[in-house]
């Protein structure tokens, strides 16, 4: 009896190794920002030209969030960051609990995409921290002697910073953490970073989620106005049919439209008190400056609930609220987002395949115009231009179960992007999200969906009806709230 139940522990012992993922990454505990789980960070050295293995190396800096469960499945979940150029170590950690239920019994893995975060990062800030907010809301946010002065610092080759790649870079990682398949989970830009997992490692995919769908069709900054216009639009509607909204700012679309042509002919000058310090400041709202704040402000539908709000205020001279609204976007997006990766990425993604009238088409009638294009068509004309394999453009094609979510209000990837990946995702779903912006996973009963697609590898059962009672926010009609 002894021998017997020494042969069964040996075996249970045995088994519970090969479970283990063998990893050839040291890892040691750390915190992530923005969750209090506890996480194991460490780095894997790639080289920058995997072309040349014997050349620079890089470190990528991951995390791994550990199951809680004892004997976790096999599949980890890979969250890749937007941008291009977010931080998932960075930015990702608040969106963790929508994931908890399959935190339970999978991994959750990070990883700095190369050039972001603290994976040899492509920064180029837009303003020191300590800038006066006048120069945060200049009209020549994105000066070029900045990007180039950027380019001059970098000990990096920036052609060597593209999607392709630092999925050759991601599936390394899935290989010293010691996974054999995993689950992938991408917003906004690492949507595309995902679908390019799934064609280019599909034998080490099992499932995807993808939210805020940026397909190959996209061709960024190109829809920018356009799409932006979309959410606008929606808005206004929106306002219109809540009688609150409505009585409180009627004809806002036409309020807009001849606010932004009174900033094009003259720029307003205004007195402020600045948001971070308090402190007294005269600040110049150009019409562009003032469009491009609107449409951050459009990316989070609690947020703008207030953009009526703002252009009411705004319309009877009264900048300040907006001054409040938008003062940290440039800023905040500059620290958060490593710009010389997203450069690298649109410019030998996107802007080769973009022309300057296709700007100005898409752009025409839009609130956010052609200016905001045409600063990264310009910034482009000089950035190094990495190459991109031949049919890299071509729509992602995969059998893999994938679920696509939208939000109904985006401004930068709404419904009609995920439709055109569906075309080519035979075993996909798509889900609009009502009520909600850039982003949709934390929200309503989607946290429930996307743990039933990893756990049961598959889209059986899954349905949107539990979204149908999600609304966008109310309106604030003053700045005390909306109307009881």
């Amino acid at each position: 009896m002894r021998i017997l139940l020494a042969l069964l522990l040996a075996a249970a012992c045995t088994r519970g190794e090969a479970a283990a993922p063998r990893r050839r990454v040291a890892l040691a505990p750390c915190r992530l920002k923005g969750t209090g789980l506890p996480a194991q960070c460490g780095a894997l050295r790639v080289p920058e030209d995997r072309a040349h293995p014997r050349g620079r190396q890089i470190d990528l800096k991951l995390a791994v969030v550990p199951a809680l469960a004892r004997a976790p499945a096999p599949d980890p979940l890979f969250l890749l960051a937007g941008g291009p150029g977010q931080s998932a170590l960075e930015a990702l950690g608040p969106l963790l609990g929508a994931f908890e239920r399959l935190h339970r019994t999978r991994d959750l893995v990070l990883v700095d995409q190369r050039g972001t975060g603290s994976s040899h990062p492509l920064r180029c800030d837009l303003h020191p921290p300590e800038a006066p907010l006048a120069e945060k809301f200049a009209s020549d946010g994105l000066e070029e002697e900045r990007f180039r002065k950027c380019l001059q610092g970098y000990d990096a080759d920036p052609r060597l910073y593209t999607t392709t790649i630092a999925m050759e870079d991601l599936d390394e990682v899935r290989e010293a953490l010691g996974y054999d398949r995993i689950d992938l989970w991408g917003g906004s830009y690492g949507t595309r970073a995902a679908l390019i997992y799934l064609r280019e490692h599909a034998a080490h995919a099992r499932v995807a989620i993808l939210d805020g769908v940026a397909p190959l069709a996209l061709r960024l900054p190109a829809t920018f106005a356009r799409d932006g216009q979309r959410s606008m639009d929606l808005l206004f509607k929106h306002c219109a049919e809540e009688k609150a909204c409505a009585t409180a700012f009627p004809d806002l679309q036409r309020r807009l439209t001849d606010l932004l042509r009174e900033l094009q002919a003259h720029p307003a000058r205004t007195h402020v008190n600045d948001p971070v310090n308090g402190q007294p400041a005269e600040v110049v709202i150009h019409r562009d400056v003032f469009a491009f704040g609107l449409r951050g402000i459009l990316y989070q539908q609690d947020f703008a609930s207030l953009v009526p709000l703002i252009v009411d205020r705004a319309a009877r001279g009264d900048f300040a609220p907006f001054v409040a609204a938008t003062a940290g976007l440039d800023q905040g997006f500059s620290r958060t987002v490593s710009l010389g990766l997203l450069f690298s990425v649109l410019c030998a993604e996107d802007m080769p395949f973009v022309q300057p009238e296709e700007i100005d088409e898409l752009s025409r009638g839009t609130f956010l115009g052609p200016q905001l294009a045409r600063d990264f068509m310009r910034i482009c004309s000089f950035w190094p231009r990495g190459s991109i394999p031949p049919g890299f453009r071509e729509p992602v094609r995969s059998d893999k179960p994938v679920l696509l979510l939208s939000g109904e209000l985006d401004p930068v990837t709404p419904p009609e992007w995920a439709e055109q990946a569906r075309k080519t995702l035979p075993n996909s779903l798509h889900l609009v999200v009502p009520g909600v912006g850039h982003g949709a996973s934390a929200e309503g009963c989607v946290p429930q969906l996307m743990a039933k697609l990893v756990e049961q590898g598959s889209l059986a059962g899954i349905d949107g009806n539990c979204l149908r009672p999600l609304r966008r926010p109310p309106f604030f009609v003053t700045f005390a709230g909306p109307s009881p």
